[in-house]
């Protein structure tokens, strides 16, 4: 599944800009200021630089946790910090990118009809997340089938295996944890579990990167200094803690070493990427014309979707919902409290950028 996101992905970042600059009918704002350009590039250069290094420390800090106790999956401190940045996700969903395609689709500068008549992004929202939960299932039982094709069992051990698949299915409704013949890992994680955690690392990251080009193309071509520097330190913060809840899945997903480096530098580079991009295109790139509004708020739309979806169904149900968070009282309250933390700032960040 991997290599075949890897191009989708590619073939996005490739495309998306030629489409965004392809637009031919303008409306025109002058009330944005502009800064000199040599300054501008400094701080986007920089910008580059600073988001590199904070997507680079979320998404390895998980991987790398692995090797420290009090970081591994299944502490404390990891279902701390993984709800932190489930809630900044999901406010990345709906505060950030979700407010930002409703204000492009319905933006003057396209036709009232349709663009006015109908809430396009709700819809692109709507068929994101519907879109993401079948990708999810069918992803899931794709490799499971896979999997056990992959292991035939003797007959005494099929029938254990059978009923052992129907407890884990029974309980991973109510996010527990069956214990039969699958094999677990040292975290007590089943293969299923695995094969679970595999599926939600790579269609969150299609999530976070269709979102992350769209936002690094935009501040590679915005010249003024206003805009630069507070989304600069938003998408630091943004990017880091994202970097968290997608590096937790990857490392409980038990990759190889060549997928955990890839998939982790694929998130680190897409927004300094999309940033060069709009530098590249900066003069040419008119984000009010039709065509990069529509585009710009579909896709924003639709990649809120797939976080809102992810967020809530397979980072904070999946933990909320485990025997580890409803047995202990303390732990839960503190989990409650760092996913309101991480949601909330999130959204005092929508006040600046």
């Amino acid at each position: 599944m991997l290599p075949q996101s890897s191009r989708l992905l590619f073939a996005l970042l490739i495309l998306l800009p030629a489409a965004l600059v392809a637009g031919d009918c303008t409306c025109d704002s002058d009330s944005m200021s502009h800064d000199p350009r040599s300054l501008t590039l400094k701080y986007k250069i920089g910008a580059i630089a600073a988001i590199l290094a904070a997507s680079a420390v979320g998404v390895f800090l998980p991987i790398a946790g692995k090797n420290f106790p009090a970081l591994q999956p299944g502490s404390n401190l990891f279902f701390l910090i993984k709800a932190f940045a489930a809630g900044v996700i999901l406010s990345t969903g709906f505060i950030h990118i979700l407010p930002d395609a409703f204000e492009n689709l319905n933006s003057p500068c396209l036709k009232s009809r349709p663009w006015g008549s109908f809430p396009f992004a709700g819809l692109a929202a709507m068929v994101g997340a519907l879109g993401t939960l079948m990708v999810d299932s069918f992803a899931t039982g794709y490799f499971r089938r896979v999997h056990f094709e992959s292991k035939p069992l003797g007959l005494d051990e099929e029938t254990r295996g059978e009923h052992a698949g129907h407890v884990h299915l029974h309980t991973h409704a109510t996010h527990g944890h069956a214990h039969g013949p699958a094999s677990a890992s040292p975290e007590g994680l089943t293969d299923l579990d695995r094969i679970r955690y595999r599926v939600t690392s790579q269609v969150l990251e299609l999530g976070i990167i269709v979102h992350s080009v769209i936002i690094g193309i935009a501040m590679g071509t915005s010249q003024s200094l206003d805009t630069i520097k507070p989304l600069m330190a938003a998408l630091c913060f943004h990017q880091f803690f994202e970097g968290i809840g997608l590096g937790g899945c990857i490392a409980q997903a038990s990759f190889k070493s060549r997928s955990i480096i890839s998939m982790g530098l694929f998130f680190s580079l897409t927004t300094p990427v999309g940033i060069a991009v709009g530098i590249g295109i900066m003069n040419i790139y008119d984000e009010n014309s039709p065509k990069a509004l529509i585009i710009q708020g579909l896709l924003d739309a639709a990649a809120a979707g797939i976080l809102i979806y992810m967020a809530l169904v397979d980072l904070l149900a999946q933990d909320f919902m485990s025997p580890r968070l409803q047995s202990s009282s303390k732990l839960f309250l503190a989990t409650n409290i760092s996913l309101l933390l991480g949601a909330g700032l999130m959204a005092v960040l929508a006040i600046w950028a």
